[in-house]
């Protein structure tokens, strides 16, 4: 079966950025198109379309009130497919808290058609993850169509498809839908935390601006291509090597970093892309040998779409790390990410994040002393005065303990360490849900937050800049 190709010329790049951050010259705002009231939703559908990557199971690792159990898939026959209902199934038939889904699977060539022929649009939500450079074409058709969109990230990997993202993004505040992204890390405890401490001015003071060199704002996240899901290793489609296909690092899990500058250091503010100023931005490969191609996705050979990356000595050199620097509303934020193969036994992927604040900094680190697990730091900034951090730190926890009681700290060094209990720890896999329901939450109420659309892209829109920037 022939893969549907991605339409459309690429826009132009922008020219060089000077060092100190010039404004990009397509950062330019226009009037937001007259929105149309979104209505409230009760009897809710799932259509999924193309699920080539695991994390359109994991929406579904759950069930939902409202939500009819027939899951309508509309895709092409293969193993993204084979592992997408294998993995459904699981679900299915787990001994805790098993689903009851039941996918009415399509494979005509002609899938994506006959997913936009669906009847109740309004009332559905497209559920997208899968070859990202497809994906601009399937949210936009479905935005088109009428339907509502809840998509896996990145969603938009090129200059091309972010320009698919704003039309898609206009249409879906002219029509009225739900348009939004899965932004999974917004759910993670540690940044929660972090967060609420930031926003707590006694403690934190105001936010530093940094320079290009020392940014106020860093998130960086180490990822691997061999891991366990559910408990099982996680079989990589062939194509998830391929950043034609995949996306470069740069504008995948970077989508995530991202969003957490955005929603971290300008809480409830909405923002334009005038806003942003690329600095710099360089890309560099991860090796993968041909042993580990096969450990990861069970292929023997190298497919004739990597073969262009493969070097001399049969290494797939994938273009898999990415950082930047950039300023927004001014003040400079780094964004970095890093792909190994195989984590050393006993750790996984692990993040970073430092907040800088006049009065002390918040950092999220999860090394070797962390035992690789994600804990929070309130470090006094120089010439502080200690006792007036620490009460202003007893105020942050005590409202903090209103939501998620038990969460208390320690000294550590010249700062102190939080103490977050396990409970609230609930996994990579469990945000997945916890998405669906805030999203689920807005259709129920006929409401989605009103500065959600438009950070959302500013947020692309950064990452576009940043893809620009790296060549």
């Amino acid at each position: 079966m022939k893969t549907m190709m991605i339409v459309g010329a690429v826009a132009a790049l922008a020219a060089g950025c000077c060092k100190e951050c010039s404004k990009s010259a397509a950062a330019t705002d226009k009037a937001p198109a007259a929105p149309t009231a979104r209505k409230a939703v009760k009897d809710i559908r799932f259509v999924e379309i193309d699920p080539g990557h695991f994390h359109a199971a994991l929406v579904l690792n759950r069930n939902y009130e409202g939500v009819q159990r027939d899951v309508k898939v509309f895709a092409p026959k293969g193993p993204d497919l084979e592992a997408h209902e294998k993995l459904v199934k699981a679900f299915n038939t787990r001994e805790k808290d098993p689903t009851s889904w039941y996918e009415v699977v399509y494979t005509g060539a002609d899938y994506l058609a006959k997913a936009m022929e669906s009847d109740y649009k309004d009332s559905s939500v497209v559920v997208l993850a899968g070859k990202n450079n497809l994906k601009a074409d399937y949210y936009l058709a479905a935005v088109k169509a009428g339907f509502n969109v809840l998509s896996d990230k990145p969603m938009a990997i090129t200059p091309a498809a972010f320009a698919k993202f704003e039309e898609a993004a206009k249409i879906a505040e002219e029509k009225g839908l739900y348009f939004a992204d899965i932004m999974t890390e917004r759910n993670e405890i540690t940044t929660i935390l972090q967060r609420h401490l930031v926003a707590a001015k006694d403690l934190y003071g105001d936010q530093e601006t940094g320079t290009v060199d020392a940014p106020a704002v860093t998130k960086v996240s180490v990822h691997h291509f061999c891991k366990l899901v559910n408990g099982k290793p996680l079989q990589r489609p062939g194509w998830y090597y391929d950043t034609d296909q995949q996306g470069e690092a740069i504008v995948d899990v970077t989508t995530h970093l991202t969003d957490l500058v955005q929603w971290e250091t300008f809480p409830g503010q909405t923002l334009q892309k005038s806003d942003v100023k690329m600095c710099k931005a360089r890309t560099w490969p991860t090796p993968i040998t041909a042993a580990d191609y096969e450990k990861s996705t069970g292929l023997k050979t190298w497919p004739d779409y990597l073969r262009k990356s493969v070097d001399s000595a049969n290494v797939l050199q994938c273009k898999a790390n990415g950082e930047f620097t950039y300023a927004l509303k001014g003040v400079y934020a780094k964004v970095s990410v890093e792909w190994h193969f195989m984590p050393p036994a006993g750790t996984g992927d692990t993040h970073y994040s430092l907040m800088r604040g006049t009065q002390a900094e918040i950092v999220i680190r999860q090394g070797k002393e962390e035992n690789y697990k994600p804990r929070v730091y309130v470090l006094p900034r120089k010439g502080q005065n200690k006792e007036a951090l620490v009460k202003a730190l007893d105020a942050a926890v005590a409202s903090f303990n209103k939501t998620y009681p038990g969460v208390s700290y320690k000294p550590y060094g010249e700062g102190w360490v939080m103490d977050v209990p396990q409970k609230y720890e609930i996994g990579h896999e469990a945000h997945f849900s916890q998405v669906m329901n805030m999203f689920l939450g807005w259709m129920k109420k006929g409401e989605q937050p009103a500065d959600y659309l438009p950070n959302m892209l500013v947020k692309y829109y950064t990452l576009t800049e940043a893809w620009k920037a790296s060549r």
